[in-house]
Order: structure tokens, then C-alpha cells, then sequence
């Protein structure tokens, strides 16, 4: 039996004509918003703080920042202005056993130890090298 995959999930449905369900909701309410300002202040107040209200009902309803919805923009923007910005950093402290096996499982590395007439001839051969020129 074969079963039919939707394939643009992402996509909304358009229900009013060219409109989602949640743009249309944005439009009315900032229609909604404007008229009930346009109905209390007076004309030239009424612009004045009418228009940034709709405004932002607008781009809430087609503005995408970056192709992510413009209120999750204004969502994160808040966050990051209104949270804090103090990054405090702990150091967590190893268990002694985690710290044994780590030394039980490194690689044991031999270093030669020099004498003090083996370091003096090294030294002396790279000081006569330098010199002199010689390689």
C-alpha cells in the first residue's frame, strides 16, 4: 500500500485569500488597534502614535528578518537586551579517580638526562658553530 507524503510542511495554508490564518489575525488586529486609536485621539495625535502601532502589526504579519518570523527577531532582541550578560566561568574540579586512570593510561615518555660535561660540550658546540659559520 502506497501512502502519500506531504512534501512543503514548512509552507502555511492559505485560508483568507493570500493570507494565513496568523497574517490575517496580525492584519486585523493592528486594523483593529489603528481604528480604536483613530477613534480615541485626536487627528493629528492619533497619526502620530497610530502609525508605529500598525506599523509593527504589519511587519509582525509580512516581515521576515533573515527568513525567520519578525516577532522571533524582536523575541531574541529582547532577550538579549532585557537577560544578563555576565558569563562567569567555574572550573569544575576532576575526580581522583578520573585524574589515577589518566595517569595509568598516558604513555610513559623517556627523557635522557645530560650530564654537566655533556651539556657544557652542546652548548660549547653550538656557541662555536654560531661563530664561525660552520654546519
Amino acid at each position: 500500500m502506497q501512502y502519500q507524503v506531504p512534501q512543503f510542511i514548512e509552507i502555511e495554508d492559505k485560508i483568507f485569500g493570500p493570507l494565513t490564518f496568523k497574517q490575517f489575525l496580525y492584519v486585523g488586529g493592528g486594523a483593529a488597534v489603528g481604528f480604536i486609536i483613530w477613534t480615541a485621539l485626536p487627528g493629528f495625535l492619533a497619526i502620530l502614535v497610530g502609525a508605529p502601532v500598525v506599523g509593527f502589526f504589519m511587519m509582525a504579519a509580512f516581515y521576515k528578518v533573515n527568513g525567520r518570523p519578525f516577532l522571533a527577531f524582536v523575541e531574541g532582541a529582547l532577550k538579549f537586551a532585557l537577560g544578563s550578560k555576565l558569563y562567569i566561568w567555574h572550573k569544575t574540579e576532576k575526580s581522583p579517580e578520573k585524574q589515577e586512570q589518566e595517569v595509568l593510561q598516558t604513555p610513559q615518555v623517556v627523557i635522557p638526562k645530560l650530564s654537566q660535561s655533556k651539556l657544557r660540550d652542546v652548548s660549547w658546540g653550538l656557541d662555536v658553530q654560531d661563530r664561525f659559520g660552520e654546519k
